[in-house]
């Protein structure tokens, strides 16, 4: 009977755990960009203190694919994995839902338990139409004229910094396995339909964006911010764990990483506001080996 009694309260132990791990909210400062009374008519940065419940809370990976026709891009992915995996891990710990979304890529993950969660999840009707426009390979949402200015980077050029010219072609297959997927708990999906049923499913109201590449898919993926913007979500880009496709020879000739910086304040200034892995890790923010900046 002891035995029995100290089994029960073990376990009773680890369900109350779980629960309150579930449940726990987190804390982290969130950035915007404000126009500001005081500076003749220009952006200023503003943090303000945000407060969410995990489980109510979604972190979406987009395109952080095994390889890339760009080298420099494909070099950077890798050397983001570990870091961000460890991020998403402890998201996954604290009872966020994850949603990996390799774009073009999820028949790799015929049959899987991540894969079948998604399409499995019931059918839910957005708020909102989604996008039914098709751009490589996916749904679509392209820039909204009505609420955003023009990228500040000119990415015509697809923005690969290598100095030597590369062919665009699909390089990738999957995503990087640098970044685990948890078979029990995770879900893998490119399709803004699926994604929304999910969000329904958990009950999720915010969502946490990470991935590539920030001025194309991160931003224009059916699971992007623009998507989960449209739909209702609470959204934020997770600004040290993203990256952009820009190169330096072209407008506005700035380094690759300002480049990145730029993007990430248009995105702060019309569409959600950006975080840093800090508010789940704890840690200082990953920062890419050969950005020079202090």
């Amino acid at each position: 009977m002891q035995n029995t009694r100290l089994a029960l309260a073990t376990c009773f132990g680890f369900f109350v755990a779980a629960t309150m791990a579930y449940s726990a909210p987190i804390t982290f400062k969130a950035r915007s960009q404000a126009l500001s009374a005081t500076s003749g008519g220009k952006y200023q940065s503003v943090e303000s203190e945000v407060t969410w419940e995990a489980g109510k809370t979604a972190v979406i990976v987009v395109d952080m694919w095994d390889d890339h026709w760009c080298p420099n891009a494909a070099k950077r992915v890798v050397e983001m994995a570990k870091p961000m995996n460890a991020v998403i891990k402890q998201a996954r710990e604290k009872g966020m839902l994850i949603i990996h979304a390799p774009s073009s890529t999820v028949d790799f993950y015929k049959g899987t338990p991540a894969r079948k969660r998604a399409q499995n999840a019931p059918s839910a009707k957005p708020p909102k139409p989604l996008s039914k426009d098709v751009r490589w390979g996916t749904n679509w949402c392209w820039p909204d004229k009505f609420r955003e200015t023009e990228l500040p980077i000119d990415d015509t050029d697809m923005g690969c910094d290598c100095e030597e010219e590369y062919p665009i072609r699909e390089a990738w297959t999957r995503q990087i396995d640098l970044i685990e997927i948890d078979g029990e708990r995770d879900a893998i999906t490119d399709n803004g339909q699926e994604t929304y049923n999910l969000l329904a499913q958990h009950g999720i109201e915010n969502v946490i964006l990470m991935g590539v590449h920030l001025n194309m898919c991160v931003l224009g993926r059916p699971v992007g911010i623009r998507q989960m913007v449209n739909i209702g979500k609470n959204v934020v880009l997770m600004r040290d764990m993203t990256d952009t496709m820009y190169n330096p020879k072209k407008r506005p000739f700035v380094s690759h990483f300002e480049g990145t910086d730029l993007v990430v304040k248009h995105v702060e200034k019309f569409w959600c506001p950006s975080i840093t892995s800090t508010a789940i890790s704890g840690k200082a923010p990953f920062r890419f080996k050969n950005d020079p900046r202090k």
